[in-house]
């Protein structure tokens, strides 16, 4: 049995011990294509996000934390699921569906007497099978029929996929420039965008949808949110915005913010910035209402910002890639974990992955991992508690037929023939033959240097903790 996966059912099968006999609320965030470095707390200068920075200082901030997958759908399935969607077929965007015998997050914490809400972007299957909605609705989607309330959601003002960042239901005016989309000023002549919120009924939703796509979503949170805490409910509220996905578009106000920038950046920036906004105003409510101390609140991106580097506003901070690379630029993501009650303001540089969510909040509340099948995500409670020097496991990553493995200093990239390295490198470089890189992340974060000639051992090694966890991940679909 190689290291990895002895160490990966070490992980599974131990018992878990709760910190304390009680029922802590948990608040998801997740954005849509953000990038490691489109905020303040990463060290951008122009974007404003003063809310995010202050509970970035309240925090725990991760240096190294990682989308479960290079695009939208699969990183959202590992939130949920505790596992790599390579286990349950959601490979890309719009590809798939949760499936029956998963786990959800919300079904486990059902069963401990929460109140389980899911808000904003779904993308784990379609949300209707009588309605053309969004990509893959109506008859044609029946097969891949998987809405957030049959996964245990309570609540729910869920999309099945993107929609513009401003007048969500409405198509944008048009391009200004580049990918910079116009808010509209006439929204009489405006034509459905054709993707639609539903709720846990499974009806459309047709009120209060106009504005700032991320104030829309926050206006259904925080009722949740004030119910759960005055009738004495634990609560899980999974929020997962759109911003800044394209069609990117930010209201007047929020763009005349960024006048010195071209059309694209304006919206880009100002959804950021409206999207910090509501971040804010999630955290003010949860003081208000009594429950901030008692509240884990996450945050983090869905992958790396869309686009060619130079041609695209969003920031990869320091790293080679972006959206659709298994390079750090896209699948390293900014990431916060902010509980008062328990988690001290600090920095770390140990390894965490969007699969971790499930099995930290299961160890939170004392509930043992289910033993039917295999996790991908450790139990990050050690970590909040300072108990934690390093990541047991390493990390694998699959997308369009490329594999990734990271450990806590070096990182296995392969590349099957005929694959290119990357999505936005200068001189992009296509395989005639299988091919291994291994990049040391600890003095080269930025991926610049193969170095796997100079440690043939270490690729070895790492080559078969990544061969098995891919039989593993093939074995469970």
């Amino acid at each position: 049995m190689s290291r990895f996966c002895l160490l990966a059912l070490l992980c599974v099968t131990r018992p878990l011990i709760a910190s304390e006999a009680e029922s802590p609320n948990f608040v998801l965030i997740m954005c849509d294509d953000l990038g490691w470095g489109d905020v303040g707390f990463n060290g951008n200068t122009v974007i404003r996000t003063p809310h995010l920075d202050e509970m970035a200082a309240n925090s725990l901030r991760f240096t190294r934390f990682y989308a479960a997958s290079a695009v939208c759908s699969p990183t959202r399935g590992s939130v949920v699921t505790g596992r790599h969607p390579s286990r349950y077929g959601v490979h890309t965007a719009n590809d798939g569906h949760l499936l029956p015998d998963e786990l959800s997050l919300a079904e486990l914490l059902k069963e401990r007497g929460y109140v389980t809400g899911h808000f904003g972007k779904w993308h784990l299957g379609t949300l209707t099978k009588t309605v053309k909605d969004s990509n893959r609705g109506g008859r044609t989607g029946e097969t891949h029929y998987a809405p957030p309330w049959e996964n245990g959601f309570d609540v729910c003002f869920s999309t099945e996929a993107k929609v513009p960042t401003y007048d969500p239901m409405l198509k944008p005016a048009g391009k200004v420039s580049g990918n910079g989309w116009a808010s509209l000023a006439d929204r009489s002549a405006a034509v459905p965008y054709g993707t639609h919120y539903w709720n846990q009924n499974g009806e459309i939703v047709t009120d209060n949808l106009d504005g700032d796509d991320s104030r829309v979503i926050m206006d259904r949170v925080i009722p949740f949110v004030q119910d759960a805490a005055r009738n004495g409910k634990p609560f899980l509220a999974v929020v997962w915005f759109h911003s800044p996905h394209l069609p990117v578009v930010a209201s007047p106000q929020h763009r005349a913010m960024y006048s010195d920038f071209d059309s694209y950046e304006q919206n880009y920036y100002g959804c950021i910035t409206a999207l910090d906004e509501q971040v804010g105003r999630l955290r003010g409510v949860l003081k208000e209402a009594g429950v901030a101390d008692s509240t884990l609140v996450a945050f983090c991106s869905d992958n790396g910002p869309e686009g060619r580097a130079g041609d695209a506003p969003g920031s990869a901070g320091p790293f080679r890639g972006r959206k659709r690379d298994l390079f750090e630029g896209g699948i390293r993501v900014p990431a916060l974990i902010e509980w008062p009650a328990k988690v001290t303001p600090d920095s770390t540089d140990i390894p965490a992955v969007t699969s971790d969510y499930l099995p930290t909040i299961l160890e939170i509340l004392g509930i043992p991992l289910p033993a039917d099948r295999p996790f991908d995500g450790i139990s990050l409670l050690p970590l909040l508690e300072g108990k934690l020097s390093q990541r047991p496991i390493p990390i694998g990553f699959a997308f369009s037929g490329k594999r990734a493995l990271t450990d806590n200093r070096f990182k296995l990239v392969y590349y099957p023939a005929g694959q290119t390295e990357g999505n936005d490198m200068s001189a992009v470089v296509t395989t005639n033959a299988d091919r291994y890189q291994l990049f040391d992340l600890v003095t080269d974060p930025a991926e610049t240097t193969d170095i796997a000639a100079e440690h043939p051992e270490i690729v070895r090694e790492m080559r078969s903790q990544l061969n098995a966890w891919e039989a593993s991940c093939a074995e469970s679909h």
